[in-house]
């Protein structure tokens, strides 16, 4: 179903924001981040007709609970924090956007970024380099000699306009950095011949080259300070088991755990970075590859390397959520994060009857209940011909958003779009993942929080065809009586 995004003024709030549901929504429909209301609750629902597309009410409290199951918030027991929730913005992402009229563009990243006016995405991710959605193949230091680095016109021309666009919408916002591949000068055949390896796809880094890498990270968080865009975080290497990708580096743990602890953990520390570093970046299988199981764990058990590493990062393109679960067992002093999942022609991703229960299951409860502090998905916005894309890089998958580009003005919502807004909308960055407990009730699922300003967050999940009703509380005293439509989400906050 197509779409257009509008700026849309209500009586007594402005909100900029994008329409995801038929035509453009009015302004109390509007998909804006809630402030929880004195005494009542805000919900928004999705339903996957559309019939509802981030319709936004509000409820009261009760003093007693209207239905059954009840379910009960535990602030008291606490899991993890959440660091945000939000979408890779690739080169194809950033050259999409750059080519809507300035006024449409705003519209959108408001509608997406701003905390007030919007659904508050909060954390993002870009390559380092060009990623297999880049305009090119290329790295900014492609002459041999890291003398020689530089940004490239994908980041000055592309990127870097996106990303201070949206820091004016999100000062706050965090960026996850991760690179394709390293510069080709660097890489080599194997590591026991360590020819040179002249190609974008596959090969490994030479250790000889280790300081010179660790310095291409350290040089590229710099230009991005110089250009007052903070890099949060980075991870050593994007997918390191793939070899197949059209840019793309082989790096077994034992080989990130050596360029960790030998070059890039001390060459951050020595230019006084903070920027987080999380390791593996890659499915829950290790795409069963022999010895590469429990890839992170096996890092950590480098104290040195460990002491440089915040914690492990997953994609979703191979094996099962509960793999979070084993490495949270057997390291809890080390943080999760889910950086990147896709929807395309394979798993019928324009298809929001299935793919928003899936998404919703898998990608945003699944991992956050999995102890995931953070959750981004892919390309933020491709166009509706699922590019722009390159020889080599995928042809087949979709956006969070796709673009219409005969007017780069009509935007197609998916799945993926609303399980990131349904989280980002209510569960603030430094939130804390709280208790919540009832009766086991088929197809419904769910989570708690608690944010920094005390309001709580609860997101709900019903996958049935009927209608569900459900009591919260928080205290035993005050209660919000839903109800919720068959194959819908809702998102509630409210002050406790």
């Amino acid at each position: 179903m197509n779409l257009k995004f509008s700026f849309l003024v209500g009586c007594c709030l402005s909100v900029a924001a994008v329409a995801c549901g038929g035509n453009p929504a009015p302004a109390g429909e509007a998909p804006v981040s809630p402030e929880a209301p004195e005494g009542g609750v805000t919900a928004i629902i999705t339903t996957a007709d559309r019939t509802q597309s981030f319709k936004k009410t509000t409820l009261k409290l009760s003093t007693g609970p209207k239905f059954a199951p009840v379910i009960v918030l535990n602030p008291a027991v606490c899991y993890q924090s959440m660091d945000g929730f939000g979408a890779a913005i690739t080169g194809s992402t950033c050259y999409n956007l750059m080519k809507m009229t300035p006024t449409d563009r705003t519209a959108f990243l408001t509608g997406t970024f701003s905390d007030k006016e919007g659904l508050g995405f909060s954390y993002i991710r870009i390559s380092i380099g060009c990623s297999d959605f880049s305009l090119s193949e290329y790295t900014c230091c492609d002459k041999p000699g890291i003398e020689n680095f530089s940004l490239q016109s994908e980041e000055t021309d592309y990127v870097i306009p996106v990303l201070k666009e949206i820091l004016a919408i999100s000062p706050d916002i965090k960026i996850l950095g991760s690179p394709w591949t390293c510069p080709k000068w660097m890489k080599v055949n194997n590591l026991e011949e360590k020819k040179p390896f002249d190609s974008w796809t596959s090969g490994q880094l030479n250790p000889d080259c280790y300081r010179d890498y660790a310095a291409y990270f350290v040089k590229w968080v710099q230009a991005f300070d110089n250009e007052g865009i903070r890099i949060y975080s980075v991870t050593p290497q994007n997918e390191p088991l793939n070899r197949g990708n059209s840019a793309s580096l082989f790096m077994g743990w034992k080989e990130e755990q050596a360029f960790v602890r030998e070059a890039l953990g001390p060459a951050f520390k020595a230019a006084g970075l903070n920027t987080k570093i999380y390791a593996f970046d890659h499915n829950y299988n290790y795409d069963n590859l022999p010895g590469q199981d429990d890839y992170p764990v096996k890092m950590y058990d480098d104290e040195t390397a460990a002491a440089f590493l915040t914690g492990a990062a997953y994609h979703n393109y191979g094996g099962n959520r509960e793999e979070l679960n084993d490495i949270r067992r057997q390291r809890p002093d080390k943080e999760l994060i889910f950086t990147e999942t896709s929807i395309g022609m394979w798993n019928d991703g324009r298809n929001l009857t299935k793919r928003l229960m899936e998404d919703m299951r898998e990608v945003a409860l699944g991992t956050v209940n999995n102890w995931c502090r953070a959750v981004m998905v892919w390309n933020l916005m491709l166009d509706t011909e699922r590019g722009p894309w390159r020889e080599g890089g995928c042809k087949t998958c979709y956006g969070a958003v796709d673009i219409d580009p005969s007017d780069y003005k009509t935007i197609t919502c998916n799945s993926h779009y609303y399980v990131i807004g349904h989280l980002s909308s209510v569960v603030k960055p430094g939130a804390r993942r709280i208790e919540s407990t009832g009766p086991s009730t088929t197809g419904l699922m769910y989570s708690a929080f608690q944010n920094p300003d005390g309001t709580m967050a609860f997101v709900l999940l019903n996958e049935n065809e009927s209608a569900a009703r459900i009591s919260l509380t928080a205290d035993g005293k005050h209660y919000i009586n839903c109800e919720l439509p068959g194959k819908s989400v809702a998102s509630y906050r409210w002050k406790k």
